[in-house]
């Protein structure tokens, strides 16, 4: 595939990318399904090459997704060194390439490292997304030289279109965060509001007296004003639903 890219190639790629995005249920899912592609696009006939994803968010680097699990042990073996090609790549911004583990100067520990585990070459492509978050492509494999210059600039060109979808994931995975959180606080607030207004009935008290009350009783037991809440009006209405009526 990316070994030799055309126009129509790259155009079926980048509708590839935005579908997955529209498809994925996550980002984990959109990420795992990239590298999984990226395999499939850089391995060579006769063999494979391994791709791991890793975010950096601050300071702490982890592994976002990869298409096998020696792709995850790899990238894993890399951030627990704190150094090595990937890590590199996200902080220049640029390819970073690793032509024989054998003979690459840099790295040294991590270098026996992923050499004992069969790894000869290593690719690490940048992907750019928005903030203080970094990440980047990582393709291992287990030939001298498995990559060529050609490989690297259509690594390069492939990053460039993934990170568009990658902002894209990140953003919509931001937005229906915030849709679940508020969804939860209006929930939240739902209930209260049911039990302050069982407590006003209770007590013959006003909205604000009854909200005091609660906010005591809740001190007192440790228990969050929500789960309070939720015993209150367990006890008037056991077993039923509290529904927030609200447009989604």
């Amino acid at each position: 595939m990316l070994r030799d890219v055309s126009v129509e190639q790259q155009a079926y790629i980048d509708s590839w990318l935005q579908d997955l995005v529209l498809e994925s249920e996550d980002v984990g899912q959109f990420l795992t399904e990239l590298a999984i592609f990226t395999t499939e696009s850089f391995s060579p006939s006769g063999s494979t090459v391994h791709c791991g994803v890793t975010l950096l968010r601050g300071r702490k680097a982890a592994t976002a997704a990869s298409s096998d699990d020696k792709a995850q042990a790899m990238d894993d073996v890399q951030n627990s060194f704190g150094e090595g090609p990937c890590l590199a790549s996200m902080e220049l911004l640029s390819p970073v390439l690793v032509r024989d583990t054998a003979a690459e100067q840099r790295w040294p520990a991590y270098m026996k490292a992923v050499r004992s585990e069969g790894i000869r070459a290593i690719l690490a492509v940048p992907l750019i997304v928005d903030g203080d978050t970094r990440a980047a492509l990582n393709l291992y494999s287990e030939t001298v030289d498995g990559f060529s210059v050609q490989d690297v600039e259509r690594a390069e060109s492939f990053a460039a279109h993934a990170s568009k979808a990658l902002r894209l994931a990140l953003k919509i995975a931001k937005l229906t965060e915030a849709r679940n959180d508020l969804v939860a606080a209006m929930r939240s607030r739902t209930v209260i509001d049911i039990a302050i207004g069982v407590i006003m009935a209770q007590n013959r008290c006003s909205q604000d007296a009854a909200h005091s009350i609660m906010i005591t009783a809740s001190n007192n037991r440790n228990l969050k004003l929500r789960e309070l809440a939720a015993t209150i009006v367990d006890s008037i209405a056991p077993e039923s639903e509290v529904v927030t009526h609200f447009q989604e």
